[in-house]
């Protein structure tokens, strides 16, 4: 017989508990993963699919999706369906994207990223090792992230996810500075202090991250991992991130964190949110109710 979850007191939390995170109000505690779709054409436009898809998870009911993967830099080394946002030709179609999750009472998340270290030099484009990045490199990967922030509110978005892992560009080079995503941060800031931000970050090694990241306003981090598709049993394996979770609330305990992986059941999630401290978790696969 599966063990069932009590706790004694007032204090518990739900996942269909209603709150907020920096004044958006959110109708429960579920995220939708940033999920790769790969529906994009190869000029990085938004497709049909990606509008039905949006359209359908919004009316299921989380509180907020965050969109798959996109580029700010328009010298970013694409993969194949990527969507790009890089340009204010890319707004009308966002906006479109974001009246229809926002019709169904959700919220949306613009996940920004740059895939590589790719920089224009002498007219042509060069993948630059990170350790040879200079300050003007970085500079400009700060302004693409503000850039991106001034675009994400001018197409409705209700926030702005840095992606900070599974190997991409700034998950390889917060190894070496950490340093970055203040900068980052601050630049986003600085268009409009009040809008919300949040970092997804693989757990392994993100302490130090996440103690830069809530010093310079960062609203909630989202504790990942590579590798995430696994095959989570529900009651048997989930929430299989929840150490580096549990870490991160430890060492940074004003931190708001979202953990994503393996959550497939109301009881182990409910319990997840109790007894890790976390305030958010995101999925992207049906819940299994409670038996």
């Amino acid at each position: 017989m599966r063990r069932r979850f009590f706790i004694d007191g007032d204090d518990i939390k739900n996942i269909f508990d209603e709150t907020n995170l920096r004044g958006l109000k959110l109708r429960n505690r579920i995220f939708r993963s940033a999920t790769w779709l790969g529906a994009c054409d190869d000029d990085g436009n938004l497709s049909a699919e990606i509008f039905r898809t949006y359209d359908e998870l919004a009316t299921g009911g989380v509180a907020a999706i965050v969109t798959g993967i996109t580029t700010v830099s328009p010298h970013d080394a694409l993969i194949d369906g990527i969507a790009q946002f890089h340009g204010d030709k890319f707004i009308s179609q966002h906006k479109t994207l974001t009246d229809t999750v926002h019709a169904h009472g959700a919220k949306i998340f613009l996940q920004a990223a740059l895939v590589d270290s790719v920089f224009p030099i002498d007219g042509e484009l060069y993948r630059v090792p990170i350790n040879l990045l200079t300050d003007e490199n970085i500079s400009e990967v700060v302004e693409l992230f503000k850039a991106a922030a001034i675009r994400a509110k001018s197409a409705g978005y209700d926030g702005l996810q840095i992606h900070a892992a599974h190997g991409f560009f700034l998950s390889r080079y917060i190894n070496h500075d950490t340093k970055i995503l203040g900068d980052i941060l601050d630049a986003i800031h600085d268009v409009d202090k009040n809008f919300c931000v949040t970092a997804k970050i693989n757990g392994e090694h993100c302490i130090d991250a996440c103690r830069i990241m809530a010093a310079h306003g960062l609203d909630a981090v989202e504790i990942s991992g590579n590798y995430t598709s696994r095959d989570a049993k529900p009651f048997v394996n989930e929430a299989y991130f929840k150490n580096f979770a549990v870490a991160v609330k430890s060492s940074v305990p004003n931190l708001l964190v979202i953990l994503v992986g393996g959550h497939r059941s109301v009881e182990t999630m409910n319990q997840t949110l109790n007894e890790t401290g976390v305030e958010f978790l995101r999925r992207h696969r049906e819940i299994q109710p409670i038996m």
